[in-house]
């Protein structure tokens, strides 16, 4: 969980800096947006991560429950 959020910090933070410097800003701004944008990234990289890891959760579940009830029903589970 750390990773993604550092890597979606530096994400936000290079993106923000990169748009600045482009439009021209003052460094002051374009570090102050930059710094913002390294916080909105690294909470939408941690929202998306978590809700990554709740689908797989579920595909996994959901095949296992597969696999047991096809084994009650004396039937070859798929893979």
């Amino acid at each position: 969980m750390k990773f993604v959020f550092l890597l979606g910090g530096i994400a936000g933070f290079t993106l923000s800096a990169l748009a600045g410097f482009q439009a021209g800003r003052a460094l002051d701004h374009v570090l102050f947006d930059a710094a913002l944008g390294c916080l909105a990234g690294a909470l939408l990289f941690r929202w998306f991560w978590s809700v990554l890891l709740h689908g797989f959760r579920e595909t996994y579940l959901t095949r296992q429950r597969a696999a047991a009830k096809a084994a009650a029903a004396g039937a070859k589970p798929k893979p």
